[in-house]
């Protein structure tokens, strides 16, 4: 009798403990997804809101930022949204594939160096974490804005394997930056020959209007 009670209380705590599980993982990857976003503002702070550095140097800092903490092929691929499907990026070879994800990236972080810049001296309060599935979660936050101006909200998209975090997609105050960059390509996309060499070029047209602007 004794040991039947005793594997009773064995199996129940069994279940307890299978089903305590997921939740608990839930609530570190949360955590963990809340520790990211802030160690990235703060990653921003140090590098890019720093007086006295030129802006070639802001996007060397940045680039380095944005090639290590986000997932620059799928935000790359996203990027081109229904362009993807057509036969100019299938007929397309990987060193054409890869000198359009070269020059996505340089268009981000041209496009982005100044805004992150401005925003990161500012701070950044995480508010909530939404855990999509088991590799996906949003990040949902505000910066706050000096003189009673209203706080910016930022959701971050994030993708982990359990252990490592990167950003698919920010969201700032309306469309995403993926769906930002898709419709602006897909403009590109139809003015340049709806060719992937035209989009690659009218980009590095951009980027060059980027690049001679004076920071804001």
């Amino acid at each position: 009798m004794i040991r039947r009670v005793l594997l009773y209380k064995a199996a129940v705590l069994i279940v307890i403990l299978i089903c305590a599980a997921p939740g608990l993982a839930r609530a570190e990857l949360e955590e963990s997804a809340r520790a990211f976003v802030r160690d990235l503002a703060k990653t921003a702070v140090q590098s890019l809101a720093v007086k006295d550095i030129s802006r070639d140097e802001r996007i060397k800092r940045f680039r380095e930022m944005f090639r290590t903490n986000f997932m620059v092929k799928s935000i790359g691929k996203a990027a081109l949204g229904s362009i993807t499907r057509g036969q100019s990026w299938k007929a397309a070879d990987e060193a054409k594939q890869a000198t359009y994800f070269q020059v996505f990236e340089d268009y981000v972080v041209n496009s982005y160096v100044d805004l992150f810049a401005r925003y990161a001296g500012e701070q950044l309060q995480v508010t909530d974490v939404r855990t999509e599935n088991a590799q996906i979660l949003t990040v949902f936050s505000k910066v706050q804005r000096p003189g009673g101006v209203k706080p910016i909200r930022i959701h971050w998209l994030l993708a982990t394997n359990g252990k490592i975090f990167k950003v698919l997609d920010i969201f700032a105050e309306g469309p995403s930056m993926s769906k930002t960059f898709a419709v602006n390509f897909r403009t590109i996309y139809g003015n340049e020959g709806r060719s992937l060499d035209g989009l690659i070029g009218g980009i590095r047209k951009e980027i060059a209007k980027l690049s001679s602007e004076p920071a804001k």
